[in-house]
């Protein structure tokens, strides 16, 4: 009887000391947490920043973590739905208890969970385009160049390099492509260019031909594709089948989602790329060192799988790691205001200027105008 009180007492006693022990591991993890849409329209970018977070946390793991704790990633789908987004960012906050999130690029999801992000008091670096509200963007940091970058680029391209003088905008009801449209209609007469159409379509569309056919009738020789996912081939296909004589320029996306794109529209099909994915015809530099830094490991794991919104997630972390140690502090409120401080920092992407009056971070526009020739991309001079 008495050795059966002193087993239950020593078992007690070991499991309170694995608690105990447990409970100082449990502190020794800096919990990331990620909102990506997994499955649905943003599947093929969300996908790619999920991968490229996480070999950014190997990468620092590799180096003693994040103020010496071990980084840990929490990834929810959103199912790049913004209601469904809401409910995995509470499933972080309250039951995960993350310390920062590296979100993807659904961007109505982080807008509809920044509410409960305000609240927990808890910093958000993400793949989309800032919320629309002061208190929200107070917690909100973007790895991603303003909207308009990738509108301009197109439209010097259009300027320069054609005789197109009237164009149609062709886009998705995201906010992201809501910034760009918006960000075309401003723009487009200091290219000397007009628009002559403006057209919306749902991202499960099969078909796009009746907006194409009606921005073709008006006179645009040039569509600004605006949006992610497979419809971007619908409308490649749906020119091609009407037999219109137009260029299609895309905004930023996976090379995966281009190359039969490219297969179908030829010479006609230009798209914005990042950096990563033209790294070869870089010159040498602090941009071109970065992204090597990024791509060593990650073609490791990946070969040559397009790199561009992985290297934003890369980006995310290593911001967060950065800011985390300059603080000295792992909790919200000290994390942000560190990463508010992050001016001059080397990303992927571009340099980020990080203060208190922008959450932007990139200030000057990196993105290039390339095509796809034979099966390999190239940058258009």
């Amino acid at each position: 009887m008495s050795g059966h009180r002193w087993s239950t007492g020593f078992s007690f006693a070991v499991f309170g000391l694995l608690s105990l022990t447990g409970a100082a591991n449990a502190q020794e993890v800096y919990k990331v947490g990620m909102s990506a849409g997994l499955t649905g329209y943003a599947a093929t970018v969300d996908r790619a920043w999920r991968d490229g977070v996480e070999v950014a946390i190997s990468a620092l793991n590799a180096k003693g973590g994040i103020m010496g704790r071990k980084a840990d990633l929490v990834v929810e789908d959103n199912r790049s739905e913004p209601q469904e987004a809401v409910t995995v960012y509470r499933k972080m906050i309250s039951s995960d208890n993350v310390n920062v999130f590296a979100s993807g690029c659904v961007s109505a999801g982080n807008f509809a969970a920044a509410p409960l992000v305000v609240r927990a008091e808890i910093p958000m670096v993400l793949c989309s385009i800032l919320p629309q509200q002061p208190e929200q963007v107070k917690w909100a940091f973007t790895t991603i160049p303003p909207p308009r970058f990738e509108v301009e680029t197109r439209l010097e391209f259009l300027k320069t390099k054609t005789q197109v003088k009237k164009i149609g905008v062709l886009h998705d009801p995201s906010p992201y492509a809501n910034a760009q449209k918006a960000a075309a209609e401003k723009e487009a007469a200091d290219y000397g260019l007009e628009i002559v159409g403006i057209e919306q379509y749902n991202t499960d569309d099969a078909d796009l031909s009746v907006q194409i056919q009606k921005m073709y009738a008006a006179g645009a020789r040039a569509i600004l594709k605006i949006g992610l996912g497979g419809t971007t081939l619908t409308a490649a296909k749906n020119i091609k089948q009407l037999g219109l004589d137009m260029i299609m320029l895309t905004s930023l996306e996976d090379i995966a989602v281009f190359r039969p794109v490219a297969e179908v529209l030829g010479d006609k099909f230009y798209f914005v790329a990042s950096p990563s994915q033209v790294y070869d015809a870089l010159p040498a530099g602090a941009l071109k060192a970065e992204i090597g830094k990024f791509l060593t490991p990650w073609r490791a794991k990946y070969g040559d799988r397009d790199p561009n919104w992985a290297g934003r997630g890369w980006d995310a972390i290593m911001l967060t790691a950065a800011a985390v140690e300059k603080a000295k502090a792992i909790d919200g409120p000290k994390l942000r205001d560190a990463l508010e401080t992050m001016d001059n920092f080397q990303g992927t992407t571009g340099i980020y200027h990080m203060s208190a009056s922008n959450h932007q971070g990139i200030t000057e526009n990196p993105l290039l105008l390339a095509t796809i020739v034979n099966g390999q991309v190239k940058v258009v001079k």
